[in-house]
């Protein structure tokens, strides 16, 4: 698997943002569902060509869904996703997403 097709894409809220600016550079990212720990880090480190330290995963739940509409209610699901919080080594940063 290459590593554009591991990473979707970061996950940039105000959780994130206040660990991104912290001491430990941690940014987030949401990844493919068959993808481990070292193709991720792997992919980081390719893709923005930084020294990671640690790669965290978790799967999130889907969020339940309710919809209206002629036919009367639909109930259903968002599907589960997969995150990722990679650490960087001290002095590391990613400028695509820091926006320097």
């Amino acid at each position: 698997m290459r590593a554009d097709q591991i990473i979707i894409e970061p996950i940039l809220s105000e959780k994130t943002n206040i660990a991104r600016e912290g001491n430990e550079k941690k940014y987030t990212f949401k990844v493919r569902m068959d993808s481990n720990k070292f193709q991720i880090s792997n992919a980081v480190k390719e893709l923005f060509g930084v020294e990671v330290v640690a790669c965290n995963v978790m799967i999130m739940k889907g969020k339940p869904k309710f919809s209206r509409g002629k036919g009367g209610s639909i109930l259903g699901n968002t599907g589960n996703w997969k995150k990722a919080v990679v650490t960087l080594a001290k002095g590391e940063t990613i400028q695509a997403i820091e926006g320097v």
